[in-house]
């Protein structure tokens, strides 16, 4: 019988207790603090589950009530989600580095009442909107310091609440086994916010069954076992995170470990060296950067044994991939490799121990993805929508492809519109849009199936090609079709490169806006003494325009003559998500940039050499400052194609 059928599994709070009685002291969630890792046993993430479940009810807390964290990753936060649904309350997650005008917009259209917040900063911009949320009741916050003279009525410690919690518990001992019993599968569990690269985010309603179920039938596929170790670090208001760091946890067994902070993840997961891992395109394409940057400051006779291994690792992989026979020698140099330079990679990045990786959230280029398979992670693509429960699709071990993110979840349905469009109907379709029912019809049928709003194919194995959002596939004035995400990620496979926006779209030709990456462009100026003192200094040097000129040839050397960069512009600043450049889950919000930069698209397509640029920054309590700058347009043909289409 499946987990969501049962009423003793039915709930994320329900899976908890069953993991307090069959795993008892096994370790359930880990926490770095003050760099020691400190464990809680499942017995122990079910006291404390309860005991906050107990006290948020005395607090008034109810059925239908809606619960807000805010903060980096921590036990307790998952803990207070899990308490409050165990209530039959919603959780309502929120991006820690959200500024206030997202938080207000937020927290109101979901009527939250309760929000924990992790420290003092959260709670500092709770505050100081709280005359903005009628419908809040109390903040609690976890990390005291700096609190100590905090009066305001709404604040309540944690620890405050569990002892109000343990007090209940211990008069009457059965009171929350009866309230948990209450729960059912059809309950929401969760609002899970879209990272709104169209308009306002909308309230995802996805419901106990929804997660359950999804989670059930991918750990069915994939290689996830009771006491594997899990690094949740993403954000906990990605709904990814939510699937994989509490259902797919909840329903195996596994051990949710958090890291003592977002600037320390790359040094606790090399400590912790997880059996598995999930990191958005941005994550692995930073850690290739820091591969080619310690390769380039290696000594000469390390880097060429670098390269001569690496392309070792690259030949055996496209042999792999096309189901060819491998070599003797290459087979022998492979091992060699795996001593001398794949293993002690893998050692650095903490994958040593990992039996899977799994990339998501946007698309990984072909470049970046088969570097690290070639040298022994086993890197596999993922596919999902906020609306599909975070998991529609993914790669089995023995067909990974960087050109398709896998088959669909078993139990998951997918077909082709006939405007190209990938819907999808299964347990993960979510319930609704929260208080928008007329957008709920847009992209919900009556018998279930979900428009996905991405543009794919279904190859004859069944596998699903994902060519871009729907939207944004266009085509150029010749009729040559143009996804921009395509070009935008082979750009980012070079280190010097961080962010790009393509566009050619009812154009002639292919330009780019391109934000270097400040890190690797300033260690490349440093070593041939070129001086800055800014990102705006550095991006403005003929040093640099040259050297991002040469990266992107190289790609345009790989793409067909029709699709091939013919102007870029180095932008002034990175693009930003509190400027509404980006969402919190790093997805370009084309149609904004488009408004924001026109100038700079028509001076792409005019044949002009530089143009004003209006650059604005917004700062976390809402405030904006511009500053305006004249920005050289670049011509990757002498300016020839430009002039001649003007």
């Amino acid at each position: 019988m499946s987990l969501v059928e049962s009423p003793e599994t039915s709930t994320l709070p329900k899976l908890l207790a069953r993991n307090a009685k069959r795993f008892a002291g096994a370790p359930g969630m880990r926490e770095k603090d003050r760099g020691i890792w400190k464990t809680m046993s499942w017995q122990d993430c079910h006291d404390m589950m309860r005991d906050f479940a107990l006290g948020l009810a005395d607090l008034g807390f109810k059925r239908g009530d809606k619960l807000s964290v805010v903060g980096d990753n921590k036990p307790k936060l998952y803990l207070a989600m899990l308490a409050a649904q165990s209530v039959g309350g919603t959780a309502v997650p929120v991006y820690q580095d959200a500024i206030a005008s997202e938080l207000v917009y937020v927290l109101n259209h979901a009527e939250v009442s309760v929000i924990v917040a992790q420290d003092q900063e959260q709670v500092d911009k709770v505050l100081s909107l709280k005359d903005q949320l009628p419908n809040l009741k109390a903040v609690v916050y976890d990390d005291p310091r700096g609190m100590t003279q905090y009066r305001d009525p709404l604040l309540k410690r944690f620890e405050e609440i569990l002892e109000t919690g343990r007090k209940i518990a211990a008069k009457e001992p059965d009171v929350f086994s009866w309230g948990i019993e209450q729960g059912q599968a059809d309950d929401i569990a969760l609002i899970a916010y879209t990272s709104g690269t169209t308009g306002k985010p909308k309230g995802v309603l996805l419901s106990h069954r929804n997660m359950i179920a999804t989670a059930e039938n991918y750990c069915q596929q994939e290689d996830v076992r009771t006491g594997d170790n899990w690094l949740s670090y993403l954000p906990m208001a990605w709904v990814g995170d939510v699937m994989y760091s509490l259902a797919a946890a909840l329903v195996i067994g596994v051990t949710i470990n958090t890291p003592e902070s977002p600037e320390t993840v790359q040094r606790d997961l090399c400590e912790l060296a997880p059996t598995g891992i999930l990191a958005p395109p941005r994550i692995w394409e930073s850690l290739l950067t820091q591969v080619q940057v310690k390769t380039t400051d290696a000594s000469a006779f390390k880097r060429r044994v670098f390269e001569l291994f690496r392309h070792v690792a690259e030949r055996r992989e496209l042999l792999k991939t096309d189901g060819k026979p491998i070599p003797f020698g290459t087979r022998v140099a492979y091992s060699a490799g795996e001593w001398m330079v794949y293993g002690p990679v893998r050692d650095q990045m903490g994958m040593r121990f990992a039996r899977w990786a799994m990339t998501g959230g946007a698309p990984l280029g072909p470049d970046t993805f088969r570097f690290f398979r070639s040298f022994g992670i086993n890197l596999k693509q993922v596919y999902g929508a906020t609306e599909g429960s975070a998991l529609i699709a993914f790669q089995r071990d023995d067909a990974a492809d960087p050109n398709t993110v896998g088959k669909p979840v078993p139990g998951v349905e997918a077909k082709i519109a006939e405007n190209g469009e990938l819907l999808v109907r299964g347990p993960g379709v979510f319930v609704g849009y929260y208080k928008q029912d007329e957008a709920t019809r847009e992209v919900k049928s009556d018998d279930g199936w979900l428009k996905t709003g991405d543009a794919a194919v279904i190859d004859p194995q069944g596998q699903l090609a994902i060519i871009d959002r729907a939207k944004d596939v266009g085509r150029l004035q010749d009729g040559t079709p143009f996804a921009p995400q395509f070009i935008e990620n082979k750009l980012k496979f070079s280190p010097y490169i961080r962010e790009v926006v393509a566009f050619g779209s009812n154009h002639p030709f292919v330009t780019a806006m391109i934000a270097i990456d400040m890190s690797t462009v300033g260690n490349w100026a440093e070593r041939l003494g070129v001086p800055y003192t800014s990102f705006m200094d550095l991006a403005r040097k003929p040093e640099v325009a040259k050297l991002i000129e040469g990266e992107v040839a190289k790609i345009n050397a790989t793409l067909p003559e029709a699709t091939r960069v013919r102007r870029f512009m180095l932008l002034q600043k990175e693009l930003d998500a509190d400027d509404n450049e980006m969402t919190r889950t790093r997805k370009v919000r084309r149609a904004f940039v488009a408004q924001k930069y026109a100038s700079v698209i028509d001076a792409f397509y005019s044949g002009a050499k530089s143009v004003d640029v209006t650059m604005e920054v917004t700062f976390e309590d809402g405030r904006k400052s511009s500053m305006t700058s004249n920005v050289q347009i670049h011509d990757m043909t002498g300016g020839s194609t430009a002039r001649q289409a003007a």
